[in-house]
């Protein structure tokens, strides 16, 4: 078949890949020119199956309100009246309690350690390099209410089978020796040894040259204007470069995807989370973090890739903007330092910002979309990383008409209906 993958983020690159290995024709519209230049780009660089869960947790609505009363809070929700954001709001009030957080964080477990799975075969029979580290995750908590939240998650893992350990402040400093000048209280943390990390841009670019070898084409620079359709049939999309047809179209998108299949009376309940990060070049390795560490109370998570460490974090519900606010990216030099205070080279950190695709409940909404040739690869949120590979091959057995490996209860659009 020849097929029409919309986007090149991590999830359109991935798809791409499982979609050729299956022997299709593939081409790649992306609007910018190169790949993974938006959301991809800079974010955390977690491979963090163990840590997947989602943004809908028991008490989170009252701890945003709270912190929209503080300059530097980790969360910001915009008041200015907008009804994408109100919906998304109301879908994502319901999920916040603990049955509802149990249900969408197993669903995304699910997904989460099948993709990192996916990711080891693909690298192994790719032989690309991404800064690729499997040294696991360490979730901190400061507070008492922290190590509660962290029970709940606990929980979950164990009812899945999945390997964690609880540690007092000591524990964690032995498994991340760079914790030992930390300012902070470590109250507590979460220990998940079989999480990884790498950096996703690395992995786009390098999966890029890998396709084209292959015989993916690529139409880099070329915006997407609507999808053609033929009766009740997608065959393509309308793009700046002229009409491509197809025999099937994946929608991998991120947050351009709702305004994409609107026209076509999908309604996909994905909407930009904003986050920063910073990139801060090593000085000392014996002093910088090896392992990506969570730090729950800032929700800043940092990762070592290569000779830089990446943190990333907080969440702003406002819209489109992608500005950079200086005092965002204090926020994240101070949080970081006084947990890493040497080792860094701070001065010279790298300021991003990046949107999230993210669904009010946690999961993504994978698979058929209502229309025949049209297939959804979205709202993978703050775990896009972590999930592209597993979630771009479960679409692509689809496609090719493969039940998939892994059960698709909770991860597709029909759970909105």
């Amino acid at each position: 078949m020849k097929i029409l993958v919309l986007g090149a983020g991590v999830v359109g690159i991935s798809t791409a890949y499982y979609l050729t290995r299956a022997g299709h024709e593939v081409d790649v519209v992306e609007r910018h020119p190169g790949a993974a230049m938006e959301t991809s780009f800079g974010n955390a660089g977690g491979l963090c199956p163990s840590f997947a869960a989602p943004w809908a947790a028991p008490g989170m609505p009252i701890k945003v309100l709270k912190m929209a009363l503080k300059a530097d809070a980790p969360v910001r929700y915009s008041l200015w009246p907008e009804l994408a954001r109100l919906r998304w709001t109301r879908l994502w009030l319901k999920e916040c309690n603990a049955p509802r957080f149990r249900v969408n964080k197993l669903r995304m477990q699910r997904v989460a350690h099948y993709s990192l799975a996916c990711l080891r075969e693909l690298m192994a029979e790719t032989g690309i390099a991404f800064d690729f580290h499997a040294d696991g995750v360490l979730q901190l908590f400061q507070t008492k209410a922290e190590c509660q939240y962290g029970d709940i998650a606990a929980s979950a893992l164990k009812e899945f089978g999945i390997a964690h350990h609880r540690l007092d402040r000591h524990g964690a400093i032995a498994v991340e020796p760079a914790l030992r000048d930390a300012t902070i209280n470590i109250e507590g943390a979460l220990h998940l040894p079989s999480d990884a990390s790498g950096d996703s841009h690395l992995f786009c670019q390098a999966m890029t040259a890998w396709l084209r070898n292959a015989g993916v084409r690529f139409h880099f620079g070329t915006e997407v204007r609507r999808l053609l359709k033929e009766g009740g049939r997608v065959v393509g999309a309308e793009t700046s470069a002229g009409a491509l047809k197809a025999e099937a179209t994946v929608v991998a998108m991120g947050n351009q995807a709702p305004a994409l299949v609107a026209p076509l009376g999908i309604k996909l309940p994905v909407y930009p989370l904003k986050g920063f990060s910073i990139t801060v070049p090593v000085i000392d390795g014996e002093q910088a973090p090896n392992m990506s560490v969570m730090d729950e109370h800032n929700k800043i998570m940092v990762s070592r890739l290569g000779n830089r460490i990446r943190a990333a974090g907080m969440a702003e519900l406002v819209g489109h903007d992608l500005s950079l606010d200086p005092g965002r990216k204090a926020v994240l030099v101070r949080a970081v330092r006084n947990m890493f205070p040497n080792g860094l080279d701070y001065e010279n950190a790298k300021f991003w910002a990046g949107l999230r695709p993210m669904t009010p409940d946690g999961p993504p909404i994978l698979g058929l979309s209502g229309w025949d040739g049209l297939f959804l690869n979205s709202g993978h949120g703050s775990n896009g990383w972590t999930q592209a590979c597993g979630t771009s091959r479960v679409v692509a057995d689809l496609v090719c008409g493969r039940k998939p490996a892994i059960d698709l209860e909770g991860l597709t659009i029909g759970r909105f209906s």
